[in-house]
């Protein structure tokens, strides 16, 4: 299966019903990202615990594209594009949430943080990506922020690590740096080779960064195992191809305002799998922050 093929599976795809659920099917994979970290990092340091994850990823990127016959040579200007939103996305924004939360900051803080993300896209896509912002989806923004700080504002107090606090801001500027480059010029790329280099990339930085900091050591348990399965399969494979597709074919304002589903959706796993309470407050941030990432998605009449 060549580029060509690739391509018009993708214009297929856009053109399926079910191509409507992406995005929430994304939200639901994204989410999962917080919950596997706190399952993983007991056993493992963050840095070369997510420096084993891109490299595995990558080796079953390569290994796929080879199956698909898709392009795997993409050119020297292609690995240095891919290789820097490989920084920004996956060194920067994963090395940023898994440090803050092997620092003691909850998942909830990370993700509420992390998705301020389409505040800063938006804004700066109107002038890096000569992007429109209509009125409506502005407002979006706006209830889209509400919610999230409605859903998970009171977990924010004095005892956060400072340290921590600051990773994911770190996270942040990878995440919203890595959407405008994609957006930018990684549509041309091949996805899955394009990945599989962000991946390579990535590992290496993030492997000096264990070595840098003597953050080297996995316990291999179960759980680590399990949530490393999970981490690959569902976020590295799953969800990082899923949202490339979804900037390639979409705004990046409307993909970034996806994010603010991530944090309800962070709540809802919590509950279900740690018995961590949503109170009335939180399911009204849920239906606030649904709203607003509605009117950021619709198309226009």
């Amino acid at each position: 299966m060549d580029g060509k093929v690739i391509g018009s599976f993708e214009g297929d795809l856009r053109g399926l019903k079910v191509a409507r659920l992406a995005p929430y099917f994304f939200v639901f994979l994204w989410s999962t990202g917080f919950v596997g970290a706190k399952y993983g990092l007991p056993y493992a340091d963050p840095f070369i615990f997510l420096s084993l994850r891109v490299f595995i990823a990558a080796a079953i990127l390569l290994v796929v594209a080879k199956v698909m016959k898709a392009p795997i040579a993409i050119g020297r200007p292609a690995i240095i594009k891919s290789s820097l939103i490989g920084f920004f996305l996956h060194a920067l924004y994963l090395g940023g949430v898994f440090f803050a939360i092997s620092q003691g900051v909850s998942a909830g803080v990370a993700a509420v943080i992390t998705s301020l993300q389409p505040v800063f896209v938006s804004i700066l896509a109107v002038k890096v990506l000569g992007e429109r912002l209509r009125l409506t989806q502005f407002g979006g923004l706006l209830l889209g922020l509400a919610g999230v700080v409605l859903v998970l504002g009171p977990t924010l107090d004095s005892s956060v690590s400072k340290i921590g606090i600051a990773a994911v801001f770190v996270s942040l500027l990878g995440s919203t740096t890595a959407t405008l480059m994609q957006k930018k010029f990684g549509a041309g790329i091949p996805m899955l080779a394009g990945t599989a280099y962000q991946y390579l990339a990535s590992g290496a930085v993030l492997a000096l960064a264990a070595v840098a900091t003597s953050g080297t050591h996995i316990d291999f348990t179960p759980k680590f195992f399990a949530a490393m399965t999970w981490l690959i399969l569902a976020l590295s494979v799953g969800a990082i191809l899923l949202l490339l597709w979804l900037l390639n074919s979409g705004s990046a304002a409307s993909v970034s305002s996806l994010f603010y589903l991530v944090p309800p959706a962070t709540a809802l796993e919590a509950y279900l799998l740690f018995g961590e309470k949503v109170n009335t407050q939180g399911f009204l941030g849920i239906g606030i922050a649904a709203l607003g990432v509605w009117l950021v998605i619709r198309k226009s009449n």
